[in-house]
């Protein structure tokens, strides 16, 4: 283009859209255009840290930075005995939660949001979010809605419910997801209303907090795992990016006391279900004990783990990308990142969802012959090394990972995201 552009971005406050953003960010630089953040203070660093300007929005009340940068880390540790509940019975105390949290965080942006777009003057904005922020809507620009959960967060009557983790299948248990979901989400929901209708806009139907963009709505699932839809939805205002995996520092396999010839697997569940300790340390064990070597990524709780096995390293960061391209199998929460990166680099993986999406995503992982799903506690020893075992092994499987790994990587996410962007960008000159 002949002038450079500003696009802002603004992500929702978890690692996992913060990184898809960066990697779609990064392409968007490099095609000559200005890229800024919005971000919840908690978050702050984060962009800076790949090279991008930083705008700060309150999505709660102000509080040290600390504080916020613990806010959602303490809302999950808070959680943990729910993470042994199936979706269903999550419904009425995590995803209670979290919708409380969520629309209280689009009330709270809504009182920055339009000064600092008047301060930054944004061509174009791209919104990484499950909830509508009016501001972003009314501010006279293009916008494009990025859906780095599972695909299924734009509903159909004829695909699983978002965070049920059901089956295609199982039309009766949606049937069940749905009407729970919405029985348990309506004050919630009509205190939404009421802030829309506050903020000039109109109420949405029940159970639904977000539209899709008139402009674009970017979607990061790949074909080989996408639900099978009576009505695809239309190209025009929905693109499938096939993954966007961002580039990251590069990685080099350290050495390990043992077993340096055999091969190497790669435990994480974010940076938020790393509070899980118990269950990581139990995995540790178990994985200590089999022929193989592990990285464990263990978030800030490095201290509360003293004596490993010679065959397992853990951290408080890997740069995943990096990593995951050179193991043989992972074993991950579920996260659209990890979920993508798996399918990318080609890498089987035994998926434990806790919340959210990671229970729609190991379902996929499984029903598609990409990897397996595992409850993230009624596990044997025995079990967890035959399905270890197995994704090392099935040929089958690892064709298929092969299959999607090359058709991903041809299709280049970011690089395609950042064309389509600047193309909304030329048809507003």
């Amino acid at each position: 283009m002949s002038t450079q552009k500003v696009i802002a971005f603004f992500p929702e406050a978890a690692y996992g859209p913060a990184l898809n953003s960066v990697g779609i960010a990064q392409a968007c630089e490099a095609l000559g255009h200005k890229v800024v953040f919005l971000t919840d203070p908690g978050m702050t660093g984060v962009y800076s840290g790949y090279g991008f300007e930083e705008h700060s929005v309150n999505m709660s009340a102000p509080m040290p930075p600390e504080d916020m940068a613990r806010y959602w880390v303490d809302f999950i540790n808070g959680h943990i005995p729910n993470f042994r509940k199936s979706p269903f019975e999550q419904l009425d105390n995590y995803v209670k939660d979290c919708w409380e949290a969520i629309v209280n965080t689009a009330r709270w942006a809504q009182k920055e949001l339009p000064a600092v777009l008047d301060k930054i003057k944004p061509d174009l904005i791209c919104v990484d979010n499950v909830i509508l922020f009016p501001a972003i809507k009314q501010y006279g620009k293009p916008w494009v809605r990025i859906i780095s959960c599972s695909e299924n967060e734009v509903a159909a009557p004829d695909i699983p419910p978002h965070l049920s983790g059901m089956s295609v299948d199982d039309k009766e248990g949606h049937a069940r997801f749905r009407a729970r979901f919405e029985e348990v989400i309506k004050p919630i929901h009509d205190d939404f209303n009421s802030f829309l209708v506050e903020c000039g806009e109109q109420p949405y139907p029940l159970g639904t907090f977000f539209e899709a963009s008139p402009y674009m709505n970017l979607l990061l699932y790949p074909d080989p795992v996408r639900f099978p839809r009576s009505k695809p939805l239309p190209p025009e205002r929905f693109h499938y990016l096939q993954g966007c995996v961002r580039k990251d520092k590069p990685y080099e396999i350290p050495t390990f006391k043992a077993n340096n010839d055999k091969p190497l697997l790669y435990v994480s569940f974010g940076s938020l279900g790393s509070g899980d300790v118990e269950l990581l340390k139990r995995l540790i064990k178990v994985i200590g004990k089999l022929p193989y070597r592990a990285l464990f990524n263990v978030g800030e709780y490095l201290d509360r783990y003293d004596a490993l096995p010679d065959n397992v390293l853990i951290a408080r960061w890997y740069p995943q990308p990096s990593v995951i391209a050179q193991v043989d199998a992972v074993i991950h929460h579920g996260g659209n990142n990890s979920f993508n990166e798996c399918l990318f680099f080609g890498k089987p993986a035994i998926v434990m969802p806790y919340v959210w999406d990671g229970h729609d995503n190991a379902m996929r992982a499984q029903e598609t012959g990409h990897g397996f799903k595992l409850d993230r506690y009624e596990w044997t020893e025995e079990e967890l090394a035959g399905k270890i075992a197995t994704c090392l092994s099935d040929e089958v499987m690892r064709a298929k990972l092969k299959a999607t790994s090359a058709s991903m990587q041809s299709r280049k996410g970011p690089q395609d995201a950042a064309r389509i962007l600047e193309g909304i960008l030329k048809n507003a000159e």
